[in-house]
């Protein structure tokens, strides 16, 4: 058996598996083996992969013959960064909830699940499958942060499955429209990029596909649902939703959207690119204004996604180059600081600055590995964030220097507000809620000891990542420029 198929099964036979058993001691080491089996798989296709233009690994397997639909899957340069990124951090997100005790075999089969619709959304060839996975990481998510989320979750939830579902429906009417203007009728990525649509029906294409994918990411204006879903949903809910989930996203603009619709993107982008920048600066703003750490992290996440956006609709090789390490970066830094936020609120029962101060006494360790990830996420130069956001200016700064000088204010901006939120909590005077905090030990050592390792060593040598989707970024904006 291949091991792309392989990748994909595994996830789904563990959550099947883990779907039955009730017991949270047995359920925890099953779904934690079962990611690093996804993992090591993952690490056999990237020793594999040649980092050039080409689409390897592929399986084309008719599905539904009589439609023209095809388990038609494939990795390349665009691809294997966030196949190594989602199968990366499913282990860690699994190993964060190992403290707790309300997750059962239900929970990880759940995020097992979902593994299998990011995977297939990360490496669909054929469009139909596309929205399968598409769909199958939404249920998954909205089961999660419905059973296991906040007091407000019914509400939050519900809000957040309308959003996306609406989204969803508009990019699948613009599947099907483009699956009859193919002559062959078929779902096939190659087929509809090959269509020559006039410029009209490209606009209509350009928005249906647009909010779809701006409402996952989330990008102003469709940003509403995030804030809220990320407070009420549980530590490994908010992990998988900020971590990989809003991936999908930016991965669907570079995969479909540009290439499909060009035309729309020349008409548009120029307004995309006006409201990524104004969501860096809205969502900067108010993230000034939050006491509640975990929704300070959740618009800083807007803003950070607002600059890769932006860069994605530069649409050149520095731009795309920034987004996709960009995206790597993004995950590893914001599940970080999702998780010491777990850590400190399951300690202190609060995730208010105005009631922390002075951890770093009694929690040296966790202050150290919290300032590596503060570190990270803002970019300091030799850490994983900052070539990302250094590449991402310079493209920007290739399509006008305002771009560059406002879309920067992310950096700047979060510098601000995340060392004011870490010196609100980790420095200053302590209180008597801090008499008993623990320091870090176990798995949750382990967990940030290892994100720590990736902050750093991306940070000192990001070449690798780079020259993994060097090749594929640059043949797709040539073929973009060329058959349209």
């Amino acid at each position: 058996m291949d091991n792309l198929v392989l990748l994909l099964l595994v996830p789904i036979i563990g959550a099947v598996l883990l779907a039955f058993i009730k017991n949270t001691n047995l359920a925890k080491p099953i779904a934690l083996i079962c990611s690093l089996i996804a993992l090591g798989i993952t690490g056999t296709l990237l020793g594999a992969f040649v980092p050039d233009s080409s689409m390897q690994f592929e399986q084309n397997i008719p599905w539904i013959p009589a439609l023209g639909i095809h388990f038609h899957v494939g990795i390349d340069g665009i691809s294997m960064p966030l196949v190594l990124l989602t199968n990366g951090l499913i282990p860690l997100i699994i190993l964060s909830t190992f403290k707790q005790q309300q997750q059962r075999g239900a929970f990880y089969a759940l995020v097992l699940f979902m593994q299998t619709g990011l995977l297939l959304v990360f490496t669909a060839l054929d469009a139909f499958l596309f929205y399968v996975g598409w769909e199958i990481a939404l249920i998954p998510i909205y089961f999660i942060c419905g059973l296991w989320g906040g007091e407000n979750r019914a509400r939050v939830t519900l809000k957040f499955f309308i959003y996306t579902f609406a989204g969803s429906l508009l990019m699948l009417i613009a599947i099907i429209y483009l699956y009859t203007q193919v002559p062959t009728a078929n779902y096939e990525l190659s087929s509809f990029y090959e269509l020559k649509l006039d410029e009209k029906t490209q606009r209509y294409i350009f928005w249906a596909f647009f909010i779809a994918f701006a409402i996952k990411m989330p990008l102003f204006p469709f940003h509403t649902w995030q804030p809220d879903t990320y407070v009420e949903a549980p530590t490994a809910g908010t992990m998988l939703l900020s971590g990989i989930m809003l991936k999908m996203g930016v991965y669907g603009l570079i995969r479909w959207l540009l290439p499909i619709a060009p035309l729309g993107f020349s008409q548009y982008g120029a307004l995309v690119l006006s409201l990524a920048v104004i969501g860096i600066v809205y969502a900067s703003i108010i993230a000034f204004k939050q006491r509640d750490v975990k929704r300070l992290i959740a618009y800083s996440s807007i803003a950070h996604v607002g600059l890769i956006a932006a860069g994605v609709f530069v649409w050149n090789v520095q731009s795309l180059q920034g987004a996709m390490i960009q995206m790597i970066n993004h995950g590893i830094s914001v599940v970080g600081l999702f998780f010491v936020i777990e850590i400190i609120a399951r300690q202190l029962k609060t995730r208010e600055i105005q009631d922390m101060g002075g951890l770093a006494k009694n929690a040296p360790t966790l202050a150290l590995v919290f300032l590596v990830i503060v570190l990270g996420a803002i970019g300091l130069p030799l850490t994983n964030g900052f070539i990302g956001e250094f590449l991402l200016l310079i493209g920007l700064y290739q399509a006008g220097l305002w771009w560059a000088i406002f879309a920067g204010l992310t950096i700047i901006l979060g510098a601000v507000y995340m060392l004011r939120m870490y010196q609100g909590v980790m420095l200053g005077e302590t209180n008597e809620r801090m008499t008993y905090f623990k320091d870090i030990s176990g798995t949750d050592l382990l967990l940030l000891g290892v994100l720590v390792v990736l902050i750093i060593a991306i940070g000192l040598y990001p070449r690798p990542l780079l020259h993994l989707s060097e090749a594929a970024v640059t043949n797709l904006i040539e073929q973009v420029k060329t058959v349209h």
